[in-house]
């Protein structure tokens, strides 16, 4: 028998990521690994996140907005570091995150039973590391996209290969990469990331009304970090093609990142800045009042590990068009809940946001769909993966 979730409430757990949101808000980081924290946290007596911080030169830089804080059983630390690769080598001049680290746990006198690092590199090699020293078990959850996930797996590097080997366990977020994993590792599983429970069916009006939105329009909604990755060119050329077609679709695509002053050169070119609008960063809290607000979701990346808007925006109890990016056409499984096109094919884009916007959905079918994804399900799953190796 499995140690019981009783028993793992007299445990620490020491949570290893490269990102995490800070107190104020005024840095996100990886959101999705605070959301499983916090569902987490219920199971065990003490949380401990670290989270080293490069320093950075950049105009706003990051490690500024990074102070340490705690919440209900939940210590998080943002110790400085330095990190300097060499990209075009795959090299790295400089690395000292695993000494801070280590230096960290013996300041604070931080005690752990089980290490639950996000991401191979570096915090999944910093806990195999930390496992060699403390005789403590690391978990690695790998959230890498699928193109980036391959590029790992194929590049045979010794520190990667090392970390897969000596970890405890490994978990994957979609399916069909499992067994290649198990080719380094035995012990590994899929257990998918979860949404937050702040994303649920709000009044469409109410939620128009709130963000200064026609209710007389259609509206796309898209979001991610502006990068290529993402694909958001294409959401774009499918918009050139769709005012061809309907006057009275509106897309909005919410977050920031490198590639916005080019995007905003596509739309100005293709004469659509009264028709695509870049909105920038959205607080997290107003993500629900977006998903709600739209009459679909598209997430036109090239590459993605799971797609958890996807979830998110189907939470809302809506449809989504996304593309075969590796994880997302584990999510999007019926036409019940929307569309997986081929990407970079924007005119199929245009397609079918066509087809959804004339479709009759069922949302409260795509809700009860969504709610497969919870956190706690997930986290229920990633207890028991802690509870057998702690039992061991």
């Amino acid at each position: 028998m499995n140690m019981s979730f009783d028993q793992i409430i007299n445990k620490n757990l020491l949570v290893l990521t490269p990102a995490y949101p800070n107190e104020t808000g005024s840095y996100i980081g990886d959101s999705f690994v605070k959301n499983q924290v916090d569902e987490l946290k219920q199971y065990f007596k003490e949380i401990i996140v670290i989270s080293p911080v490069p320093f950075s030169f950049e105009q706003y830089p990051k490690d500024k907005l990074c102070d340490n804080y705690s919440y209900d059983n939940v210590r998080v630390y943002y110790p400085r570091s330095f990190y300097v690769p060499i990209r075009y080598f795959r090299k790295i001049l400089i690395d000292n995150r695993l000494q801070v680290i280590e230096s960290l746990i013996k300041k604070e006198n931080i005690s752990f039973d089980i290490i639950h690092a996000h991401f191979t590199w570096p915090s999944g090699y910093i806990g195999v590391k930390l496992k060699s020293k403390y005789n403590i078990p690391v978990v690695i959850t790998l959230h890498a996209n699928s193109v980036r996930f391959y590029q790992e797996v194929n590049m045979n590097y010794p520190l990667l290969n090392y970390t897969w080997k000596n970890a405890d366990a490994l978990i994957r977020v979609n399916q069909k990469d499992v067994p290649v994993l198990k080719k380094f590792n035995e012990n590994s599983f899929f257990i998918p990331n979860g949404f937050s429970q702040t994303f649920k069916p709000l009044d469409q009006k109410t939620c128009r009304d709130k963000l200064n939105l026609s209710p007389n329009k259609k509206i796309i909604f898209s979001l991610g970090w502006l990068i290529e990755r993402k694909g958001f060119k294409y959401l774009i050329e499918a918009m050139d093609i769709l005012q061809k077609e309907r006057s009275d679709i509106l897309c909005f695509i919410g977050g920031s990142g490198p590639l916005k002053n080019k995007l905003q050169k596509q739309i100005d070119d293709l004469n659509l800045a009264d028709k695509v609008k870049l909105t920038g960063f959205i607080p997290d809290d107003l993500l629900p009042i977006w998903m709600n607000a739209c009459d679909v979701f598209i997430l036109p990346s090239l590459s993605e590990s799971f797609g958890v808007v996807l979830i998110e925006a189907m939470a809302c109890g809506k449809p989504v068009i996304t593309t075969y990016n590796g994880g997302s056409e584990e999510v999007v499984i019926s036409e019940d809940y929307g569309y997986v096109i081929e990407s970079k094919n924007s005119k199929k884009l245009a397609q079918k946001v066509l087809i959804v916007l004339d479709q009759k959905w069922d949302s409260t079918r795509i809700k009860k769909y969504s709610d497969l994804f919870t956190w706690d399900i997930a986290c229920e799953k990633i207890i028991k993966v802690c509870a057998d190796l702690l039992k061991n």
